[in-house]
Formats: C-alpha cells, sequence, structure tokens
C-alpha cells in the first residue's frame, strides 16, 4: 500500500515512520510512505501556504493553491488514490475506518494547520475530511502519523504476528482485557490466580467479563453499542461465581 502525506513539516515524518514496525515494514517493501513538502506547490516565491481570512478574524488559513496543485502532481504517480483531509471539522476516525482504508492501493493524507484549510478544498477536492478526536492539535502531522499506523498494521505482512490485529481492542466494540507477565507477584500485587491455573476455558471467560466490565465502566459509549449474549449478562450478573 502507498500512503502520500502532504505537509509543509515534512521533517516531522522522519523519526516516527522509521522506527519499529513501520520502519520494518517500509524496509520490507510492505508499505510505502512519500511525504511531500506542500511549499514547493506554493505560487510566489516566498512559498506562502497560507494567508489572511476573508471577512477577518485571527491567524491564517492555508491557501487551496498549493494542495491541490500537490493533488495533482502526485495523482498520476501511482493508482488512483483517496484523498483525506486531516480536520477538526471531519468525522471521527475509527477502528471500522482504519480498516476501510487498509483495502486501499493508495491513501493520501492531507495535512491541516493554523486556523483551518480553505473550504474549497475539502468541499472540491478530497474525498473525505477525518478528526482523530474532540481536541485540537497544532497541526494535522501527528493525526497522519496516527492514521498511518493504524491502517498499517492491518496490512497483511506489516505485523510479525498476523493474528494479533484480529485479536486486540475494538474488533467489536469492547476494550481489552488485562493483561499480566512476569512476576508473578510485584511490590505486594499479584497476579490473578485464574491466569496461573492452566484452564484455558476458565481463563477464557474471566478475560471476557474482565473486558465487558471495564468497557462498561471506561467506554460506557462502547457498551451501549455491544450485542451481549445470553453468557454475557451472565457473566456479568453472576461474578466471580460464573467462572
Amino acid at each position: 500500500m502507498i500512503f502520500e502525506i502532504l505537509s509543509i513539516f515534512p521533517g516531522m515524518f522522519d523519526g516516527p515512520l522509521n522506527e519499529s514496525i513501520l520502519g520494518k515494514a517500509r524496509a520490507r517493501g510492505v508499505i510505502t510512505i512519500r511525504v511531500h513538502n506542500l511549499r514547493d506547490y506554493a505560487l510566489d516565491r516566498h512559498q506562502m501556504t497560507d494567508d489572511r481570512p476573508f471577512g477577518g478574524g485571527e491567524g491564517m488559513v492555508m491557501k487551496p493553491e498549493p494542495i491541490v496543485n500537490a493533488l495533482e502532481a502526485i495523482g498520476p504517480l501511482g493508482p488512483p488514490p483517496h484523498v483525506v483531509l486531516l480536520t477538526p471539522q471531519g468525522k471521527l476516525f475509527d477502528q471500522a475506518t482504519a480498516r476501510r482504508y487498509s483495502r486501499l492501493e493508495r491513501l493520501v493524507l492531507v495535512c491541516g494547520r493554523y486556523e483551518g484549510v480553505d473550504e474549497r478544498v475539502g468541499r472540491y477536492f478530497v474525498h473525505e475530511e477525518i478528526s482523530i478526536g474532540d481536541f485540537i492539535l497544532t497541526g494535522g502531522e501527528l493525526a497522519a502519523m496516527v492514521v498511518v499506523d493504524a491502517v498499517s498494521r492491518l496490512i497483511p505482512g506489516v505485523l510479525g504476528n498476523e493474528a494479533s490485529a484480529e485479536a486486540e481492542s475494538f474488533r467489536e466494540p469492547m476494550l481489552e482485557h488485562p493483561q499480566y507477565t512476569r512476576p508473578q507477584e510485584f511490590r505486594g500485587h499479584r497476579v490473578p490466580d485464574v491466569l496461573l491455573s492452566g484452564d484455558h476455558r476458565r481463563i477464557a471467560r474471566w478475560r471476557r467479563r474482565q473486558a465487558l466490565l471495564r468497557t462498561r465502566e471506561r467506554r460506557p459509549d462502547l457498551f451501549a453499542r455491544l450485542s451481549l449474549t445470553e453468557e454475557d449478562r451472565a457473566l456479568l450478573n453472576d461474578g466471580e461465581e460464573a467462572l
């Protein structure tokens, strides 16, 4: 899969996208990530990518010309791209969106900045607008890294263990169960006995119950979307005795 990133700060991507799983996947050619400097597509000799907003107001707005020029320039360089503008105005990025993107051949991520991007870019020159959460960042670069990471791990060949992506949180709208490793006791806190029992059926039921309880407590919005089975209800209602 090919990721194309448009940014006025391309240097921000040098470290994060060359380390760990992403770096290894790039080295093996499983994914390709190309970062483009939007200033190279500006029209004036000062390479200006922003200007004051019409109608007045504080801050600056990203101009449409550099973004659209860049999209037109890179468009023919591979399969037809799906173009996404990263902006607080977009719909919330989630695991379902990550899965949808992972099936694309080429994804273009446009990093917004300042007070926003000229409205005509989002309305006429991209396929959709995405936000990674209800908070404000200094720009879309960090959001682009989040999207690349979330999407890449769903692409076959990126993870060492292909089952990992399927087993993790949000395959269904539920948080993951608690995880423990050695030592069995750390500063007076022990690993739950059930995990040391060797009884795989009991362990599976304990993990399911803990995941349900954690989701209900921490993410009631996700819990409300769950389709609970009769066994799920029994685990929640009966407590440890159900195990």
